[in-house]
């Protein structure tokens, strides 16, 4: 579990980008789309005209009247298709301007991150967000492809993590704030991301140190136990993918992986703004 999960994470940032690649703000502002319109549609574009409703649920933890503030009205100024077809163009965009395309081991990584995704395929039972990616045609570039199956694996393990978290009673607001409490992410980060009231913000943190979870600002150990089974449950609902691999292919990927999330990271295409 724990190799499949190194494997998962090293090449996330080959999908990751596109939240924060200028070229993908570009495209999205040509259609009418910006600032967080951007984001919301063209990650929902798969479900056609998405309401801000749909949204809501599937993307779980942002403030529900931003997500209705970008949302509403923005499919009268383009179509699902065409965000779509912006968002596959900044990502190969992208990833070109970071090199991927020239990294010597791209066939060998594809190769066995599009088996994991292809395994995928066969436990979209429940995954909304994972199941509507998994539905659009693969790419015929290997650049593009590599992005869209670590794409379609971002998205089994987040709808598997949304899972994890209703099944264990935590809301959208208190995930974030545990999330925040382990100093993992910057608190400021997901404040401005998520866009919460700071009101609300702090209401969450009061209950969840009423409920044992948060000690001040940090984690109790009853939160540290909490997350860890959280996170441990995550990475056990994303194996099916993995498994398809064995142990000695999630190795290789693993492996092989850190050049292309060091690529992207080197070119710039994960910094905010």
């Amino acid at each position: 579990m724990e190799t499949a999960r190194a494997a998962w994470r090293r090449l996330e940032p080959v999908h990751a980008m596109i939240y924060f690649a200028p070229e993908a703000r570009r495209r999205y502002a040509d259609l009418g789309l910006s600032g967080r319109a951007g984001y919301f549609t063209s990650r929902s574009a798969v479900f056609g005209r998405a309401s801000a409703e749909l949204v809501i649920s599937t993307f779980y933890n942002f403030n529900p009247d931003v997500v209705r503030q970008a949302v509403d009205g923005a499919w009268d100024t383009t179509t699902p298709q065409q965000v779509l077809n912006a968002r596959h163009a900044a990502a190969g965009e992208a990833l070109r301007r970071a090199g991927i395309h020239e990294l010597p081991d791209l066939d060998e990584v594809l190769t066995l991150t599009r088996r994991a995704a292809d395994a995928a395929r066969e436990h979209a039972q429940g995954r909304p967000l994972f199941a509507a990616h998994a539905a659009l045609p693969w790419p015929q570039e290997p650049v593009l492809q590599l992005w869209h199956a670590q794409t379609l694996l971002r998205e089994f393990r987040g709808d598997g993590h949304v899972a994890c978290l209703l099944s264990e009673g935590v809301g959208g607001l208190e995930a974030l704030i545990l999330h925040a409490a382990t100093g993992e992410v910057p608190v400021d980060f997901l404040k401005a991301s998520r866009a919460w009231p700071e009101d609300e913000w702090a209401a969450a943190e009061e209950r969840l140190r009423r409920q044992g979870l948060l000690d001040g600002d940090s984690l109790s150990p009853k939160g540290a136990a909490l997350r860890r089974h959280i996170e441990d449950r995550t990475d056990h609902l994303a194996l099916p993918a993995y498994t398809a691999l064995g142990d000695v292919g999630c190795a290789r990927l693993a492996e092989l992986a850190s050049p292309f999330g060091r690529a992207v990271v080197e070119a710039g295409l994960l910094k905010v703004g």
